[in-house]
């Protein structure tokens, strides 16, 4: 069984997104996702360093003691692992360092040292054929590839809050078979269901958010339910 498959049970995962500006936001936000359904959260900086967002972590850890809680450290990237709380229960990196180049892997590998070297020991999302890092025309191909390193592969649409083409989206999953698959752009409680087949995780922020950084409860609410939460 994956890691993935024994931290989170059902067919669909339910992640939502909160962009951190500061303590007392980032809670509220995560009680609204604890309370109207989701899975978990992943706390992510835009404005902020790394070190007010692992600042942020520790105060929701402490409220909310049972809640799924991952980072994703913009300012850090892969080097991230080897930063932020042991007790994280996810990281997620933007690239996952798998390409069609000549060294396609060489990304992957040397993020995996630095795991092993760091003994976190959480669910790594890795961003795979993912927004604003070039075109990808094997995404199959890099997909599996992503595998051996990547506990969920991790794509998107082309840009921020943009849908994901639905042929990509088969394609990597057929490619890697009963591996994760998450998605990080343009999913709504309207869209979602034509993902649902192909698709194990989702991270959602645009779709169930009043503004950047601050979720929508009915939207939260209206999601989960479509994953059947």
């Amino acid at each position: 069984m994956s890691t993935f498959r024994k931290v989170f049970k059902g067919k669909h995962t339910f992640l939502a997104v909160v962009h951190v500006e500061g303590g007392a936001q980032a809670l509220r936000n995560a009680r609204i996702a604890e309370q109207e359904g989701a899975d978990g959260i992943f706390l992510i900086n835009h404005s902020i360093s790394y070190v007010s967002l692992v600042e942020c972590y520790r105060e929701i850890r402490e409220q909310l003691p049972g809640f799924w809680i991952g980072l994703n450290c913009l300012d850090l990237g892969m080097s991230a692992v080897s930063y932020i709380p042991k007790d994280t229960a996810g990281v997620w990196i933007d690239n996952a360092g798998v390409s069609e180049g000549r060294n396609p892997v060489v990304g992957a590998q040397e993020f995996a040292r630095l795991r092993r070297d760091s003994e976190w020991f959480g669910v790594y999302f890795g961003g795979v054929a993912f927004k604003y890092q070039g075109h990808i025309k094997n995404v199959a191909r890099v997909a599996k590839l992503a595998v051996p390193f990547v506990d969920v592969i991790t794509t998107s649409g082309p840009g921020t809050g943009m849908a994901a083409d639905l042929t990509k989206i088969c394609k990597m999953k057929m490619a890697i078979g009963n591996h994760p698959l998450a998605i990080a752009s343009g999913i709504t409680p309207e869209n979602v269901e034509k993902y649902m087949p192909y698709v194990d995780c989702f991270l959602v922020a645009t779709g169930i958010s009043d503004s950047h950084t601050e979720l929508n409860p009915f939207k939260v609410r209206k999601l989960a339910k479509a994953l059947g939460k």
